[in-house]
């Protein structure tokens, strides 16, 4: 958006509530990574917990059943929760999240994947800026890639009975594509948004934001590990 278009008493007024907006989301979303990271490194720690999952397979799926409803109760519910509930039902996701990756611990070296996350935080970060500042509409992108990430789901629960390495290959390669670019698409629909929001509604866009940067940059880094990770042998 063109802030000179609004008369000059308006014009500052609409570029500090985006830039305060925006920063709302990237901090959410960095806390979030945050909690995510010490929940899986304490689980992978824990013999209990480690020894728990083994035996029970149930609960791995329990916890993937956990996060959807999470993710599908924030986006559809965004405009009847609360702030604060909003706020808490994010971060318990970035707890159950954190659970869920603990295993990474147990496939690939500490090194490998703290070289990956900061790899992929580098990408991110680029596609992001790009997102933000970029003149250039990237709703038809965006489309295209929404469409191309429900056939990477559909790939990959297909892989899951064919066991093929090509095809795992091409979906990683895939996954990553996808992820850079949903990074860059929803960082200028965040923007759009926030261009757009009268004030009552800021903090829950701020979660709603942080949610789906979280979930790229989660993405892309899983998908990224499967190049960068080396395996515990």
């Amino acid at each position: 958006m063109n802030y000179n278009s609004y008369p000059p008493q308006y014009a500052g007024d609409y570029a500090v509530r985006v830039s305060s907006t925006m920063k709302r989301v990237y901090v959410n979303m960095t806390l979030a990574l945050v909690v995510t990271a010490f929940v899986s490194m304490w689980c992978a720690g824990s013999h209990a917990f480690l020894s728990f999952i083994i035996a029970n397979r149930w609960a791995m799926w329990g916890l993937l059943i956990a996060e959807i409803g999470l993710v599908l109760g924030i986006s559809a519910g965004i405009n009847k929760l609360s702030t604060a509930t909003a706020t808490l039902l994010f971060y318990l996701f970035a707890v159950v999240n954190g659970a869920s990756l603990a295993p990474i611990f147990l496939l690939y070296t500490g090194a490998s994947i703290a070289k990956t996350f900061f790899i992929t935080a580098g990408t991110f970060g680029a596609m992001s800026v790009y997102g933000y500042f970029t003149t250039s509409d990237l709703s038809r992108v965006g489309s295209v890639l929404i469409m191309a990430l429900f056939g990477l789901i559909i790939a990959s629960v297909v892989n899951i009975f064919a066991h093929s390495d090509t095809l795992q290959w091409i979906i990683s390669i895939a996954g990553v594509v996808i992820f850079v670019g949903l990074t860059a698409w929803d960082t200028q629909q965040i923007k759009r948004m926030a261009e757009q929001m009268p004030a009552a509604g800021v903090g829950r866009l701020a979660v709603l934001g942080a949610l789906s940067l979280y979930l790229d940059f989660i993405n892309l880094f899983l998908y990224l590990l499967r190049f960068f990770g080396s395996s515990r042998d």
